[in-house]
């Protein structure tokens, strides 16, 4: 990645007009000069920031705190009322849904003009047409004018389009809300293979996917540049904004530091014989850091999870677990207040904090009465068989919460509250490997 800017917003700010009657407009028209007729609303104010060649900022915000109106205008389709906007490449921008489209024209129709739009020639295009059109996958529906076509018709037309004009900047506003696993599939390989030569702008409400695709995170808040820094931190912030603005108590708050990353721990020189006969290069070896009480967290502080550990079935706490092992998990919390529906839960992430499994207390204690009184104390376990994970760094969610699974009260949301390492691992490709109970391979005579 280049430490050179290819977009530079600077002090950018855009104010709308907001008439509260139609006839005001004609009163502006006249009168403007004596009188001002409008109320001001400023949808971006102020907002700086340099975007470098290869990288991939994530822009997240609330609905309507104008993330759309600063990609409208870096992708030049809206000027802003002060400030501007240096852009450096071809930039191509995926929008609201049809953006660039005209609702009367056949898709084709469309793909001819929106790459010319994007600065396609009429050759450049023929020589493409027949991939874009394999790329959206829309059958016959090519022919037929676009205002017939489904919110994930537009996304796959429009997309394919971007994908093939060889575009040196990418802009993407939701754009993969819409559409079927299919299509977001393939949307995401071309946006993993476009990352190792292009730049990339990416708005999306999903954190999972803002932490799987970003370098930075962008943080729009109001109007205003709120933050801007390292994804995982900003996503952690971001979300426990939006909880603290669902809970509707007086005492939520965010505290904590991040964990720094675990020493890597040099294994012992063992027998090689020994090493032949107990071990193996494959064999998931998951190292278990101790519970942190300083981690990140947000709630009410009200309950809070004391410790969280593995241990084996007997009890016996483990610094170590090898993928396939049955393991138990234990959440120990401790409440200031009366809980009366108290769930207890987890989350198992990888490094760019993809959710890989967890789970919670609730289903299993749906209606009953496992109320916790004030100054209690509580512990839920999760017996389970542990994956097989790939190579790398780990961490976990640990959650005390109360209410039921859509309306509840946060107490006690831990990021990070236990970190592991996997030292060694046969799982080459996927997420995690699943243990089999039996596979065999038989041979058949012919």
């Amino acid at each position: 990645m280049s430490s050179s800017p290819v977009i530079f917003c600077r002090a950018v700010s855009k104010c709308y007009n907001i008439y509260s009657k139609p006839q005001d407009r004609l009163k502006q028209a006249l009168f403007g000069r004596w009188r001002r007729y409008f109320d001001e609303y400023w949808a971006l104010q102020d907002v700086t920031l340099a975007v470098n060649a290869g990288e991939t900022l994530g822009i997240i915000g609330r609905n309507g705190s104008g993330k759309s109106t600063l990609l409208q205008i870096i992708a030049g389709t809206l000027r802003p009322t002060l400030g501007a906007v240096e852009a450096h490449g071809r930039v191509a921008a995926l929008l609201e849904l049809g953006a660039g489209f005209n609702p009367e024209f056949t898709g084709i129709e469309n793909v001819y003009l929106a790459a010319t739009l994007l600065g396609l020639t009429n050759d450049q295009i023929n020589e493409r047409l027949d991939d874009i059109i394999g790329f959206a996958a829309i059958g016959d529906f090519l022919e037929q004018p676009v205002k017939f076509y489904s919110s994930g018709m537009y996304a796959r037309l429009a997309f394919a389009v971007a994908a093939h004009v060889d575009p040196q900047i990418l802009i993407l506003d939701e754009i993969l809300s819409v559409g079927d696993i299919v299509f977001t599939q393939k949307c995401m390989r071309f946006i993993r293979k476009f990352k190792e030569r292009g730049t990339l702008i990416f708005v999306s409400h999903d954190t999972g996917a803002i932490l799987n695709l970003c370098d930075r995170v962008a943080w729009i808040d109001r109007g205003r540049l709120h933050d801007v820094g390292p994804t995982k931190s900003i996503c952690r912030d971001y979300v426990a904004a939006m909880e603290r603005d669902r809970d509707d108590s007086s005492s939520f708050r965010v505290g904590g530091r991040p964990r720094e990353a675990p020493s890597r721990v040099t294994l012992p020189v063992r027998d090689p014989r020994a090493d032949l006969l107990e071990s193996s290069n494959r064999r998931n070896k998951i190292e278990v850091f101790d519970f942190d009480k300083e981690a990140p967290w947000y709630g009410t502080s009200h309950a809070t999870i004391v410790d969280v550990a593995f241990e084996r079935p007997d009890g016996e706490r483990l610094a170590s677990i090898i993928g396939g092992d049955e393991v138990v998990l234990r959440v120990k919390c401790h409440s200031t207040v009366s809980l009366a529906h108290p769930i207890v839960g987890f989350q198992i992430k990888d490094r760019l904090g993809q959710f890989l499994f967890g789970d919670n207390t609730f289903l299993t204690y749906v209606g009953t009465d496992i109320a916790i009184e004030k100054g209690g104390s509580l512990s839920a376990t999760f017996r389970f068989q542990m994956p097989y994970l790939p190579s790398g760094d780990y961490s976990m969610v640990a959650a005390l919460v109360d209410g039921d699974q859509d309306n509840h009260v946060v107490h006690h949301w831990v990021e990070e509250a236990l970190v592991f390492t996997v030292h060694s691992s046969h799982v080459i490709n996927g997420l995690v490997g699943i243990p089999m109970n039996e596979i065999t391979l038989e041979r058949h005579r012919a």
